[in-house]
């Protein structure tokens, strides 16, 4: 598996590729220290990963993801705790927070094995469509604000569109994303398809009530109220057993 190491500390990346070292799989093939310089080596290399850092002078991580046609897998680098997540968007792999710990690199190297063996490539083009469980954390970017936010935090997906909006906190982002095309990487177990425009947390639910036309009704921890339609109550029912 060929690596690139952007990162524009130079100590960083030394320490980075000696971790590596512990990894025959993973062959450190070049790095850069800043987003320009690793936008054209992952154009002209092709890497089968990246290990990229957020904050670089000039262009971020997140910019220079945003300007690659196709990305390869990508672990994120950061010396801050408040840019640790996976992505929807770009399809971050993992975080790791710097300096970096064996442990951790070991679990993020376990977890692209993972999804090497499961992923299909076409052509030159790297897709990840494993199944997200509720511990995995997704990269959310809604303009100039980014996220890092584990699954199980999210308490609502809204369909708006072509996007989808994104309720945690107090936050409701947005993100480029049909429900559809999230159904198809959330834990059924978890995330349930309320209705046409709603994918509900069943973990978040904190009362379920008769509703109109035979559906039911569901009161989520942060207030909000969802209607399960008829269709979706029957297989609500069985699910949960009521």
């Amino acid at each position: 598996m060929k690596a690139i190491i952007i990162d524009d500390e130079r100590l960083a990346r030394t320490e980075l590729k000696k971790l590596l070292q512990d990894y025959p799989e993973v062959e450190v093939i070049d790095e850069a220290a800043n987003a320009d310089e690793g936008i054209s080596k992952i154009e002209s290399l092709n890497p089968d990963l990246v290990f990229l850092d957020i904050q670089m002078p000039g262009k971020t991580g997140f910019d220079m993801l945003e300007q690659l046609e196709k990305a390869p897998q990508v672990i994120f680098t950061t010396a801050y705790d408040e840019f640790a997540l996976k992505a929807f968007e770009v399809n971050a792999l993992d975080y790791l927070v710097k300096p970096v710990e064996p442990k951790r690199l070991a679990d993020a190297i376990h977890k692209l094995q993972a999804i090497e063996q499961k992923e299909t490539r076409a052509e030159g083009e790297y897709t990840n469509n494993s199944i997200l469980s509720e511990n995995d954390q997704v990269f959310v970017k809604d303009g100039e604000r980014c996220w890092f936010v584990k699954l199980s935090e999210i308490r609502l997906f809204e369909s708006v569109g072509n996007y989808a909006k994104v309720f945690f906190g107090t936050n409701k982002p947005l993100i480029l994303k049909s429900l559809n095309a999230l159904e198809e990487r959330l834990d059924e177990k978890t995330f349930f398809r309320a209705n046409r425009k709603h994918i509900v947390n069943l973990r978040m639910v904190e009362k379920i009530e008769p509703y109109f036309n035979g559906g039911l009704l569901l009161d989520l921890a942060g207030g909000e109220k969802i209607e399960v339609s008829r269709r979706q109550t029957v297989k609500f029912k069985e699910m949960m057993s009521l």
